[in-house]
């Protein structure tokens, strides 16, 4: 563990703003979903890389616990602290270094917020396609160590595909710079994929080159009710092969959530009844409003006359496309029977029928009073659930962690989409990766950080 001596070098080094203890750890929340504060010994908060790696050099050194924090918007306990351990958050290093129009590139500090991304880019009429509930407080360097997904992946995939270079800090200090700016680099390993997913116990995320787009011209969004499952998957097939590759965004809701979302408190108005199992939110982007709005109605209309969807509306301006969008990301509403149980799995989509139909069975009997709400990002494999079982202890939550994890070994699915695996998720990860992924995963951590000193414990045991 870091000395007192050590502490004041790194003071030193991070200047009196760049180091918090006491009462300024104690007071700040540990992040969303979280009662309690942050237990830290301390919270460093450098402002270059280079000052990153003074202080891992330091903290290598003395085997001292180093936990990254972003913005704190995480839900499997990845962020998490204990009194021993030092924060090392990358609030201060939030400057957009470069646009690059002509390459449609952006070059990145790790803790620049996601909607001053969108902000930036979209004055250059460029887009950065990662977008998700968070974006007003997720920054850049968690979605990158989280992999991180959102609404429009069934088009422009997950982080993953946005990053084009990094720079990362490894465990002992060591910086790795590659910050390609070309959308094709074959030489040799691409290594900024060992840090992309890895949930900052590889090497801090620092910098990054992201990928940019054109800014769609065309923006259409319909709201649309389906009186089974087989038709949400018929109509998603239909909506992919009548928008020529327009289709952005292909959101579900099971019936539960939408009332939920559209009755008070919230303040959601419903466009539709309640009477249908199943609504879908469908977006398109594309070149010319005129035409694509055309081809989005003549879709929708289609989908109608054959019977693939029971109803629909069409938002007719940016404002009911917002309104649309808005029941769907209010996740909040979820909170106000009691403490919830949230999951993030992926599966084959001709197995959620079946899958979530169990699920909500087992959970109804035995919690007959609890809730069990789904919705997600169907069309890229991933649902959402939560569960509400009226009060949660640790034998409450282990019995419904088995019954959402469990299934999923047998059809091949995995207990996170998206959200990672930090803590939380640590004991199921077995159901998702085998014995062998398992140990090269741990080969790799062993290698890049032989002390366990960053981000120790997380996804898998050392």
């Amino acid at each position: 563990m870091l000395t007192d001596e050590s502490l004041h070098k790194i003071a030193r080094i991070a200047g009196p703003e760049g180091i918090l203890t006491g009462d300024a750890v104690s007071s700040r929340s540990a992040g969303w979903g979280h009662s309690e504060n942050i237990a830290a010994r301390a919270i460093l908060r450098p402002k270059s890389t280079t000052e990153i790696s003074q202080i891992m050099a330091l903290c290598h050194a003395e085997n001292q616990p180093v936990v990254v924090h972003g913005g704190l918007t995480g839900l499997v306990q990845g962020a998490m602290t204990a009194s021993h351990e030092i924060v090392l958050s990358l609030e201060r290093m939030n400057k957009i270094e470069e646009i690059d129009p002509i390459n449609r590139t952006m070059t990145v500090q790790a803790g620049v917020i996601l909607q001053h991304i969108h902000e930036a880019v979209d004055e250059v009429n460029l887009m950065f396609p990662l977008d998700l509930g968070a974006r007003g407080t997720c920054m850049i360097g968690g979605n990158i160590a989280t992999n991180a997904g959102g609404v429009r992946v069934i088009r422009y995939g997950m982080t993953r595909d946005l990053v084009l270079g990094l720079e990362a800090v490894l465990a002992d200090g060591t910086v790795v710079t590659s910050l390609n700016k070309m959308l094709k680099n074959n030489a040799g390993y691409d290594l900024k994929q060992l840090f992309i997913g890895s949930e900052g116990t590889l090497g801090i995320v620092t910098r990054a080159v992201l990928r940019l787009l054109e800014k769609p011209v065309s923006h259409n969004t319909g709201f649309v009710a389906l009186n089974s499952f087989e038709q949400v998957t018929k109509f998603l097939k239909w909506m992919n092969s009548e928008l020529g590759g327009n289709l952005s965004a292909f959101e579900v809701m099971w019936q539960d959530f939408y009332r939920l979302v559209t009755t008070a408190p919230a303040y959601n108005a419903p466009p539709l009844p309640y009477e249908f199992p199943f609504y879908v939110i469908t977006d398109s982007l594309g070149t010319n409003q005129k035409d694509d709005a055309a081809a989005f109605e003549a879709a929708l209309a289609g989908a109608l006359e054959q019977q693939l969807i029971a109803d629909a509306v069409i938002a007719k301006s940016q404002r009911e496309s917002e309104a649309i969008w808005a029941m769907r990301h209010d996740v909040e509403q979820m909170q106000r029977n009691g403490p919830v149980l949230g999951f993030d799995v992926s599966l084959p989509i001709n197995e959620m029928n079946d899958y979530t139909r169990s699920i909500q069975k087992q959970i109804e009997a035995q919690w007959p009073d609890g809730d069990c709400f789904i919705f997600g990002h169907l069309g890229d494999s991933n649902l959402h659930i939560v569960v509400s079982p009226g009060t949660v202890d640790k034998d409450m939550r282990h019995k419904i962690e088995e019954i959402i994890y469990l299934p999923l070994q047998k059809i091949r699915g995995s207990i996170s989409a998206e959200h990672g695996i930090g803590i939380e998720k640590k004991p199921y990860l077995g159901i998702s990766r085998t014995k062998q992924e398992i140990h090269l995963m741990q080969t790799l951590k062993r290698s890049l950080d032989p002390r366990n000193i960053l981000n120790p414990d997380r996804i898998f045991d050392f």
